[in-house]
């Protein structure tokens, strides 16, 4: 598992570990999942992918909703074929969740989407999601994002449709896994995120909404994907100028990485490294276990 904030490298580290050591990745993002979210999402191009083959890039369609069960269903899948054939899985993202999911085993219902249900869940503020939520499920409350409008509507969801609490089950992890993770002093980080959101700004991220919002996402699911699909929905509906996007974006994309890296750390088994030197050793000890 290579895991880290949003900016902090993990792509590239990814790479390198499947060149050495013979392996595949497999996407561990909430956003590069859907197809036609490339910019936005920075989503490795073939050309970085330097022949190295990836999974669970555009599996989904956008106008649909993806759940951490299809992920966690769909990896598994992947998993088992890289393995098949004789090649080494990494999983590489900062979708916590969809990370908990395969080296945890959770159990997670499947409950279908309920579009009743959602559309009068939707009418609430995300201050108004958490508070319900905490109410029904305190257990889940403490352990979501509570920023996360799509992660407070689905647990609610589930709460009301099956009228239990959402499962915390856990069974026996199917598979041993080294975790890998990229720690970035905060000022190199937020240099980072400026620097690549200016980037995905000058190559066509604009332009990227304009074309999701044509292939007929409303602005409301455009914004539900948050962070920069969000202000740049904002900013095409003359909510916010330019410039006011550009700030906002930043400070959002640096909370962003706060709550990925608080989440993280409450993970004892990641290995925090600081070059890809200590990266090849730890991965040559655990793979010669």
């Amino acid at each position: 598992m290579v895991v880290g904030p949003t900016a902090s490298g993990k792509s590239a580290l990814a790479i390198k570990l499947a060149k050495k050591f013979g392996g595949e990745i497999i996407s561990a993002d909430s956003r590069q999942v859907y197809e036609r979210m490339d910019i936005g999402t920075g989503k490795i191009t073939k050309k970085e992918m330097t022949k190295i083959p990836h999974h669970l890039l555009d599996a989904a369609n956008p106008k649909r909703q993806f759940s951490v069960a299809q992920y966690k269903r769909l990896a598994n899948k992947e998993i088992k074929k890289i393995i098949r054939r004789g090649k080494i899985p990494i999983i590489c993202g900062g979708t916590g969740f969809y990370i908990q999911s395969i080296t945890e085993n959770i159990s997670i219902p499947e409950i279908k989407p309920d579009k009743k249900l959602r559309a009068t869940l939707e009418k609430k503020t995300t201050k108004e999601l958490f508070s319900q939520l905490k109410k029904l499920d305190p257990r889940r409350a403490k352990n979501i994002d509570r920023n996360n409008r799509r992660r407070l509507i689905r647990a609610l969801e589930i709460i009301i449709k099956s009228g239990n609490k959402v499962p915390p089950l856990k069974s026996t992890p199917e598979y041993e896994a080294l975790f890998i993770g990229i720690r970035r002093g905060m000022k190199e980080l937020k240099e980072l995120i400026k620097t690549r959101l200016l980037k995905r700004l000058k190559i066509g991220m604009v332009k990227e909404v304009i074309n999701l919002k044509k292939s007929g996402l409303s602005w409301k699911r455009l914004e539900d994907f948050g962070l920069e699909y969000r202000y740049v929905a904002y900013y095409l509906q003359n909510k916010l100028s330019y410039d006011e996007m550009i700030a906002k974006l930043q400070k959002e994309i640096e909370h962003y990485a706060k709550r990925q890296m608080t989440w993280f750390n409450r993970n004892k088994k990641i290995r925090w490294v600081a070059n890809s030197k200590q990266v090849g050793k730890l991965t040559k000890k655990f793979l010669l276990q």
